[in-house]
């Protein structure tokens, strides 16, 4: 655990300049044997708050729409966070009475997505895909079929403290997507006489 001190006036309110900010003394160990240490909002606290954090399950919209695809043809995929849970760069807030009283935010932090889709795995990458014609991830099926198509997520998580500047959480979490079943046909081509 980093230590950091600052010097206060004998009411408790910091002097002013250099002096009065906050400044590092050095690592340690054993944190409870700091002076003035008491009852401490810990990084184990954190990380529980920060697992405990109902995450956004991440789908996948399918381009053509309705989950049918032909053989020979682009298919674009794209990551959609649904609104329920917290999904990347959103703010949680857990209960204070969990965290010694403190005003503690979490955020998940987006750090990958893997896509599955049958034929093939893209990733670990940081691409969401988008939709036809610019989308960047796409796959071209070979053969008709079902595929059983999803969109894992692993988040990484910053916390802060009383509205202070973010601090990175160690771990991360990994979410299986929702699956979605992506149909493949092949359209055959036939000629009419009238």
């Amino acid at each position: 655990m980093a230590v950091f001190r600052r010097l206060v006036e004998a009411d408790g309110t910091p002097l002013a300049g250099p002096p009065g900010q906050w400044q590092p003394v050095d690592l340690t160990c054993w944190p409870d044997q700091v002076p003035g240490a008491g009852r401490t909002l810990t990084m184990a606290m954190i990380r529980e708050a920060f697992h405990d954090t109902d995450f956004t399950v991440a789908s996948v919209n399918i381009q053509p729409e309705g989950d049918v695809t032909l053989v020979n043809l682009p298919t674009y995929f794209e990551v959609v966070f649904p609104d329920d849970g917290f999904g990347p760069d959103e703010v949680d807030r857990p209960d204070p009475a969990r965290l010694l009283g403190y005003a503690v935010e979490v955020r998940p932090r987006l750090k990958s997505v893997t896509y599955h889709l049958g034929e093939r795995t893209i990733g670990p990458t940081t691409d969401l895909g988008g939709p036809h014609p610019d989308g960047s991830v796409v796959h071209t099926y070979t053969s008709p079929g079902e595929h059983e198509v999803r969109a894992d997520i692993v988040y990484t998580g910053q916390f802060r403290v009383g509205g202070s500047g973010w601090i990175d959480i160690p771990g991360q979490v990994a979410l299986p997507g929702e699956p979605v079943t992506l149909s493949v046909r092949e359209a055959r081509s036939r000629l009419y006489t009238n």
